[in-house]
């Protein structure tokens, strides 16, 4: 089953600072701020929403279908991409413009300062859903806000079911255009953060909510998830990792499990144990691609975590 996935694509470049900003900033000064920080320690990885779950659910077996807009410096991605046999028909460049950036510098209490730059990801919605063939399944994710906004309305035009991701896009949106991208998904998957934000900019509760799609996904840490479907709470355990190194990309590994589960007619509990499980996974490795597992590796950890079969 080709499951299409509308969101960002981006380069993460990510500096270490070897002190504390505490250290380094005033402040009394912070209307004058001016300071530099050395970062010996630096790396560029692969990224954005819609590659790092696109990376995970092909892992997995699953089909997945890029739809983004990207600058011309995007060609070490496309020949990842490319090594990978991950679909990039649907992967547009945009000339004069820079794939999108993150430059995160992180200091030794893990505080991080953070430079985003959308570049190509603000022409998103040059791409169309209806331009992608035999599509069953889709995600919304986090990308250029009009993008998000004319997807979500195309995968509903064309009777397509999928999943709304707004993550760090949320801000972007109003109430009533929330209520609006609920109204027209299918499932909704949010951190804690992100569903609290969504209550208070609906004005609505989680079960209420709920009513409007078919399942509602909440993440919530160590502590594992929530998913409210059917009329029903099922509680997910998290999956304890093997080390706790690095949380970038760990939302986009769990939503291609759901993807997947979703996509094979998986129960909500195995579907969230799946998800859990790719969570753990990746969190143990830098980066939001640099974790890999093959498909009966998966399957064998999954039946040592929950003592289930999962295919």
């Amino acid at each position: 089953m080709r499951t299409l996935i509308c969101g960002s694509l981006a380069f993460d470049t990510i500096m270490v600072f070897q002190d504390r900003f505490q250290n380094h900033i005033l402040p009394d000064k912070i209307h004058i701020l001016n300071v530099s920080f050395l970062v010996p320690q630096l790396r560029r990885e692969f990224g954005g929403c819609a590659g790092n779950i696109a990376y995970n659910l092909d892992m997995i077996g699953g089909k997945p279908v890029v739809m983004a807009t990207v600058g011309e410096d995007f060609e070490p991605y496309a020949k990842r991409f490319e090594s990978l046999r991950i679909d990039q028909t649907h992967v547009r460049r945009v000339p004069d413009s820079y794939t999108a950036q993150a430059f995160i510098t992180t200091d030794l209490d893990d505080n991080q300062i953070t430079a985003f730059h959308p570049g190509a990801m603000n022409h998103s919605h040059a791409n169309h859903v209806t331009d992608a063939a035999d599509i069953a399944l889709g995600i919304v994710a986090p990308d250029g806000r009009d993008g998000m906004l004319q997807h979500a309305a195309e995968f509903a035009e064309a009777g397509i079911p999928f999943l709304f991701d707004p993550g760090q896009g949320m801000p972007m949106f109003n109430g009533e255009e929330l209520r609006r991208f609920l109204d027209l998904a299918d499932y909704v998957a949010l951190n804690d953060y992100e569903a609290q934000l969504l209550q208070e900019r609906t004005g609505e509760t989680l079960d209420t909510l709920s009513r409007r799609v078919k399942a509602v996904i909440v993440t919530l840490g160590a502590e594992g998830s929530l998913i409210l479907a059917e009329g029903k709470r099922y509680g997910i355990p998290a999956v304890q990792a093997e080390a706790v190194v690095d949380p970038t990309g760990c939302g986009d590994a769990y939503r291609a499990g759901l993807l997947y589960g979703i996509a094979h007619g998986f129960d909500w509990p195995q579907t969230g144990r799946l998800a859990s499980l790719l969570g753990a996974l990746k969190i143990a490795q830098r980066g939001g691609q640099n974790h890999f597992a093959s498909r009966s590796q998966i399957g064998d950890m999954y039946r040592e975590k929950f003592g289930s079969t999962l295919w």
